[in-house]
């Protein structure tokens, strides 16, 4: 594990949207900074996703000071969201989690989203991931909060695992929609140089000189049978995962991590394996 790396970086600036590569990027008590502080929620207020919008793949969001953000799609004009000045929240629910959350101003920024997914949706932004939304207390330590993603501050995934999993469906009946790219696993850090599933061992990491605990294993959904460059789907990798990669009703793949301090994550930094 000697060679054990940061192979890319991504965050999400508005969750269930397209990924956006970085070479560095300041990890907070929560996530990485600008990693999924908006998203899109319904007329009841639940989070909108590619679970059942996979069209949301094909938006882009681009991080501007101070925490807005550019949206953009194919064939459509971009428009400029600025981050919330009336605070005045509204509340969501995010997988069973009731956040409150702060709608866009604009009326066309909500018109653009709902114009692009064909359904009525609302833009919010969370305005104090310190305080709005503890991590599963079933897995969290106290005081440790999440951002908008779906329950823990960072998703890591190695290509190690990624190789042996794409192995395995180069050998199973559905053969033919693989190879699988990482962004079909939506990751904040990706680690080359380590043996395929060696994560599901590590109980603590540090990686360059930020430290971190290893919450528990990602369980993934239909998003992964998602290609996040047409939004077509597929039976892939939840099939093989079924097969090789289930325990409890699961289907793992990446580890879900929560930072034990602040610091900046680079491209390039290597790993190193506490525990």
């Amino acid at each position: 594990m000697r060679n054990a790396s940061v192979r890319s970086i991504h965050i999400h600036p508005v969750k269930a949207c397209r990924s956006l590569p970085l070479r560095e990027v300041l990890v907070e008590r929560w996530g990485p900074a600008g990693d999924r502080r908006w998203m899109l929620i319904d007329d009841g207020g639940k989070v909108v996703t590619q679970r059942r919008h996979p069209r949301l793949a094909l938006a882009a969001a681009e991080p501007l000071p101070g925490g807005g953000v550019v949206l953009s799609a194919p064939g459509r004009e971009p428009v400029t969201v600025p981050v919330p000045a009336s605070g005045a929240t509204v509340p969501a629910n995010l997988f069973g989690d009731k956040v409150e959350v702060v709608p866009a101003e604009e009326a066309a920024v909500h018109a653009w989203c709902s114009d692009h997914l064909g359904v009525g949706v609302r833009l919010v932004h969370l305005d104090d991931p310190a305080v709005r939304r503890p991590v599963d207390p079933a897995y969290a330590l106290p005081g440790e909060t999440v951002s908008l993603a779906d329950g823990y501050p960072l998703l890591l995934t190695t290509t190690a695992s990624l190789d042996r999993l794409n192995s395995l469906i180069a050998r199973g009946e559905h053969a033919d929609e693989g190879p699988l790219p990482m962004s079909r696993f939506r990751p904040n850090v990706v680690i080359e140089g380590t043996e395929p599933w060696a994560e599901d061992h590590w109980t603590r990491v540090t990686i360059g000189d930020v430290p971190f605990r290893v919450a528990k294993p990602c369980g993934r959904c239909v998003v992964t049978t998602t290609d996040q460059d047409t939004a077509g789907r597929g039976r892939e990798p939840l099939h093989t995962l079924a097969r090789h990669r289930s325990a409890d009703g699961r289907l793992l793949f990446g580890q879900n991590l929560v930072p034990l301090a602040t610091g900046t994550l680079r491209v390039g930094d290597p790993l190193e394996v506490v525990a």
